[in-house]
């Protein structure tokens, strides 16, 4: 073999590498997990560690809880369910509740299924795998919101409601969102209302936005905490984190604890989680 000969061979085995690099095969599903992510070129990832979320954490929003939970147990019973949207204040529990979901149902066949927005584009090859699976999914799309330009919308309409291929029975989509339709809206946009007998008509650009949130049958909306219940959770997750149980007159904890949401400029589960997390790390540290 001469050394042009070897050299298409090196030339050869190299462009099958970067191939392999570019478009690379996806690997067989490993059903043995209860949680997965989807990434473009590799198919469902199992997630080693998933977050580990109990319903009894979640405080402060016991009717979005009860709506939830007999919305997943239809659905993990094989009965029809609904999609659902989650939308409201940032840090209130949305993207927790939906984990805290799976926790509570994971031995009853519920699988969950994060998709980041960018692979939303991929949902209809993401759902052809599930048809033939006896397990339940719940496809997780986290803090969605599109531009009015963003066409990859389109493929979540198309899997919620508007494709002409089925979607399975044995999928949901639960999405977060500070967005109550998903889409920005602006003032301008009313001004295309119209009235026709007596009753109000949106214009386009509002009904094109109307209708992706309307895909979702059931709506959770999840509003800021007021003071009262932003210290009962510091309360829940300073025991959690094994403080002591604050009393109504440890007055120096909860001066503290909003002294903390006043700087971070919100009184959400979240910055509540961080505070109690903070505050017994200084005192498990300084004991």
């Amino acid at each position: 073999m001469d050394s042009n000969d070897q050299l298409l061979q090196r030339a050869a085995r190299l462009i099958d590498r970067l191939e392999q690099l570019i478009n690379p095969s996806p690997t067989p599903t490993d059903w043995d997990h209860i949680a997965f992510r989807w990434r473009r070129g590799l198919g469902l990832q199992p997630v080693a560690r998933p977050h580990e979320i109990a319903l009894g954490d979640l405080l402060c929003m016991a009717r979005q809880k009860a709506e939830i939970v007999r919305n997943t147990q239809q659905f993990v019973a094989g009965y029809s369910a609904n999609n659902v949207l989650l939308w409201g204040s940032r840090g209130t529990g949305k993207s927790s509740l939906i984990k805290a979901v799976l926790n509570e149902f994971a031995d009853r066949g519920l699988r969950l299924v994060e998709v980041e927005k960018h692979d939303l584009i991929d949902l209809p090859d993401i759902v052809e795998q599930f048809y033939q699976r006896p397990e339940r999914f719940v496809l997780f799309c986290d803090d969605l919101s599109f531009e009015a330009d963003d066409a990859s919308y389109k493929s979540l309409k198309a899997v919620l409601d508007g494709s002409v291929a089925a979607p399975p029975e044995n999928v949901l989509i639960y999405a977060t969102s500070n967005r109550r339709h998903l889409l920005p809206e602006y003032q301008r946009e009313n001004l295309e209302a119209r009235l026709i007998d007596e009753e109000i008509h949106h214009g386009e650009g509002v009904e094109e936005k109307i209708s992706l949130s309307e895909r979702f049958g059931l709506w959770l909306s999840f509003y800021p905490f007021n003071q009262m219940q932003y210290l009962q959770i510091v309360d829940h997750w300073l025991v959690a984190f094994d403080v002591a149980k604050v009393t109504e007159t440890d007055q120096s904890i909860r001066e503290a604890a909003l002294q903390w949401a006043l700087k971070r400029g919100s009184r959400s589960g979240r910055v509540a989680w961080q505070f109690a997390r903070d505050w017994a790390g200084r005192l498990h540290a300084g004991s």
